[in-house]
């Protein structure tokens, strides 16, 4: 088990560090990205996520507690043996744990710009997401639409690495490359309203850590929003676990 928590753990932590850190290459006023603007943010974060991927092989790159339990999900509504819960665990706590060491490891390349920054909205959003109009509800919608893409393509996905005789092919990092260009598109389709979160530690890790580190000049880490980018992740996540079986099984029409 231990070796899923460390594996999901550096991915997380590697994921978190590039992402956050594109983000604050864009929004910090003093760095040399300043104002590249969001379709700069959305490679970042796809890239950041290849890179992830790629590290943390040996638990399969979740990286993401909605992709985690849909995987579970859609094991269960398979009627197949799904992951046991110690192993869930693990993954959640490395993706838990992670998360926070990146999100540390962005302020500590960035503190001089942070401490330069004083725009306290373009500190927050180095670490997270907000929305571009605030709506509860159809914040939470866009969350969950765009986590159900995220996992119903990751297990549709899964369906180009069996052959024939239902033996696993091994893609290598090409595996990783459509993970990321999946997360490349998702940001230029349905970024827009809430910028994105689909990963609820993603989220909530580095919102945490902007809570707790001294951030010069820092404003309120928006906690009132918080929830969103965790629970609409999940409930997407969920219903493309149950849902992506009986979808991708379905025949074509004529």
């Amino acid at each position: 088990m231990f070796a899923f928590f460390l594996s999901e753990a550096v991915g997380s932590m590697l994921l978190i560090l590039l992402g956050c850190g594109v983000v604050a290459n864009t929004a910090l006023a003093k760095s040399k990205g300043h104002g590249t603007g969001f379709l700069f943010v959305n490679w970042g974060w796809g890239l950041a996520v290849f890179v992830g991927v790629l590290v943390s092989a040996k638990s399969g790159g979740h990286l993401n507690p909605a992709v985690t339990i849909g995987l579970v999900i859609n094991d269960i509504a398979q009627g197949k043996t799904p992951m046991d819960a110690s192993t869930v665990m693990a993954y959640l706590g490395g993706q838990f744990v992670g998360s926070l060491l990146g999100a540390f490891l962005c302020w500590v390349a960035y503190k001089q710009h942070f401490d330069e920054e004083t725009d306290q909205a373009a500190q927050l959003g180095v670490f997270a997401t907000g929305p571009a109009i605030r709506n509860p509800l159809f914040n939470l919608l866009t969350e969950i639409i765009a986590t159900f893409v995220l996992v119903f393509v990751v297990i549709a996905a899964g369906l180009y690495t069996t052959n024939a005789k239902g033996d696993a092919v091994n893609l290598g990092w090409l595996g990783a490359l459509g993970v990321a260009l999946l997360i490349v598109v998702i940001g230029t389709g349905l970024g827009g309203p809430t910028g994105y979160a689909i990963n609820p530690t993603r989220d909530l890790c580095p919102r945490i850590m902007h809570a707790i580190l001294p951030i010069k000049g820092k404003g309120g880490s928006d906690w009132g929003y918080a929830w969103i980018p965790v629970v609409g992740p999940l409930i997407g996540g969920v219903l493309a676990g149950l849902l992506a079986t009986p979808l991708l099984a379905a025949p074509l029409l004529p």
